[in-house]
């Protein structure tokens, strides 16, 4: 089965709209009979991307490293991994995945997003990195942060190459299109 690697909060954010949009992503996942691999956690974005793949019948792998037991819980139902720290976890889901996106989240989202746009960027991997856009009255939530990569790109700081490489969307099927993530 191939798999999508999915990062995203832990936390549900202050709106609904965030956890059913991540639920959503998860189904659009399993429709196509693909599984996602994750951080392996059950609450937040995590729980519900984890959730709406297992309900639409995909396989879920969560990978846990020791520094984070006893601290992020894993849901029932899924495969889990466990490893020594979060540079294995990080390394071990890139191995699995063929692609992968960013959904919603805080630093460790940003800090897994921009690792893996690094590592694309050096030569490190070639796969395909997305980036799903939860819009909450009218307001993006990776707007600004794209923003801030066309300003890095005007200054000189990324090269237009290289800001090119997220794949964002706000449709799950169109991402999903875009990412390569076809019907198995």
């Amino acid at each position: 089965m191939k798999r999508l690697l999915v990062y995203c909060g832990a936390a549900a954010g202050n709106d609904p709209h965030y956890t059913a949009a991540a639920f959503g992503f998860g189904q659009a996942v399993a429709r196509r009979g693909w599984g996602i691999i994750y951080g392996g956690h059950h609450a937040g974005m995590m729980g519900a991307v984890a959730q709406g793949c297992r309900k639409g019948g995909g396989l879920v792998t969560g990978i846990l490293p020791d520094v984070l037991q006893g601290k992020e819980h894993p849901p029932d139902g899924i495969e889990l991994l466990r490893v020594a720290d979060m540079h294995a976890r990080k390394t071990l889901m890139v191995d699995r995945c063929a692609a992968m996106v960013a959904l919603p989240g805080g630093y460790g989202t940003l800090d897994e997003l921009f690792e893996q746009l690094t590592w694309r960027v050096i030569g490190l991997h070639d796969k395909p990195v997305g980036m799903f856009d939860v819009v909450v009255d009218g307001v993006s939530y990776w707007g600004p942060l794209l923003a801030f990569l066309d300003h890095a790109a005007r200054a000189g700081f990324v090269r237009e190459a290289a800001r090119q490489l997220p794949i964002v969307d706000d449709d799950a099927g169109r991402l999903l299109d875009r990412l390569g993530v076809d019907p198995a």
